[in-house]
């Protein structure tokens, strides 16, 4: 069986403490001041990623630059450019860092989706808002 951290470098990625990832994007949420911040694991649900994060922003503006900001925290710490799709009508910003995907809407975008009902497939137990941890 391939060693995984083998196959990583070999895809060109550089390699990541996904538990590193996952608190710095919840951090950079927190200190933004994103409102209800919600991790969903995946590890075992899906393959496209471990943590999938939730989140809301008050206006375009604020969704806008707290993903831009996450983005250049996630650069500066692990060096590494993550993808983000939506950054110019800022309604709903989708960033993929690989292991941890993160979705910023404003609240009516959000509850229109609904995101956090669909990945829990039906077990509010996986899903943890992260002010509880």
């Amino acid at each position: 069986m391939p060693d995984p951290s083998t196959e990583t470098a070999a895809k060109g990625r550089p390699q990541i403490d996904v538990e590193e990832l996952h608190k710095l994007v919840l951090k950079s949420l927190d200190d933004d001041q994103a409102l209800e911040i919600v991790s969903i694991p995946l590890e075992g649900k899906s393959s496209i990623a471990d943590h999938m994060v939730v989140a809301s922003g008050r206006s375009t503006r604020q969704v806008a630059a707290m993903a831009t900001k996450l983005a250049d925290r996630i650069k500066q710490k692990f060096g590494k450019n993550v993808r983000i799709e939506g950054l110019p009508a800022a309604d709903w910003v989708l960033i993929d860092a690989d292991d941890v995907i993160v979705h910023i809407f404003r609240p009516e975008v959000r509850n229109f989706y609904n995101l956090e009902r669909m990945w829990a497939f039906g077990d509010d137990s996986g899903v943890s808002a992260a002010a509880r941890g």
